[in-house]
């Protein structure tokens, strides 16, 4: 059994690897063919990998520090956009983990957590300007988190099997 300060630091590692990520990913220029606000979600593949591998809880860690850093880096409304769309994705990420994997693989669960994600954050910018003319913007960002969600799953897919190598050194709590 792992010593309890051994699970604070493995939650540390993850959740810098996916501020890493985070921080990497709004590094990269936009891109004109992208519609306003569509990002990758790269951090999303170690929230997956954590949802995976240590169960609901800590996801919800991994998720909840990186909407403060959004706050830290990018203000309030950032902080909410990515706490709506972060507590919906991991919901629905670790729900699926549970009882579909074995459906819909990784790339399904990186896409309905893609989708989640935008669907939590069109929620939260309603809720911010009072008004519902965000909903026109539902079918680019499902469109979009189709496509990102596919492009995360892939890349999840193909480092799992390095992710699952390592982990055989903190993966049994």
């Amino acid at each position: 059994m792992k010593t309890k300060t051994q699970k604070i630091a493995l939650l540390g590692i993850l959740s810098a690897q996916a501020l890493a990520l985070s921080f990497l990913e709004n590094l990269l220029p936009a891109m004109p063919f992208l519609p306003p606000g569509v990002k990758l979600g790269l951090s999303n593949i170690v929230t997956m990998f954590t949802a995976g591998t240590l169960g609901f809880g800590p996801a919800l860690a991994v998720t909840l520090i990186k909407s403060l850093f959004a706050l830290l880096t990018r203000g309030v409304t950032a902080f909410f956009m990515s706490l709506g769309g972060g507590l919906l994705s991991t919901v629905a990420m670790c729900l699926m983990m549970k009882f579909a994997k074995d459906k819909f693989g990784f790339v399904g669960i990186a896409v309905v957590s893609a989708v989640c994600h935008n669907l939590g954050q069109l929620a939260v910018s309603i809720i911010v300007t009072k008004t519902t003319a965000f909903v026109y913007y539902t079918p680019v960002l499902l469109l979009s988190g189709i496509v990102m969600g596919i492009i995360t799953g892939t890349v999840f897919k193909v480092v799992m099997p390095l992710l699952m190598k390592q982990s055989k050194y903190f993966i049994k709590f």
